[in-house]
């Protein structure tokens, strides 16, 4: 079944299982560039491209919270 983004949608387990894991991935991101941030010669690529991915992560979390979530018309 499609929902209207055009993306499958999941039971609410499976759809729950992956935001543990995207959730997980992105604390481990956040604490690679704090770690990365403490050091004394900071590599500011290394920390972009790691907070681009974090953005990416967590436009997947709210894509796959909002499935959660019913649509509400006001």
């Amino acid at each position: 079944m499609n929902d209207h983004d055009g993306l499958v949608s999941l039971p609410d387990g499976e759809i729950r299982a992956r935001l543990m894991l995207l959730r997980q991935q992105h604390q481990d991101l956040d604490s690679a560039v704090s770690a990365l941030e403490a050091r004394p010669r900071i590599d500011q690529l290394q920390i972009a491209r790691l907070k681009r991915q974090k953005l990416l992560l967590k436009d997947q979390i709210t894509q796959l919270e909002n499935q959660l979530r019913p649509d509400i018309i006001a």
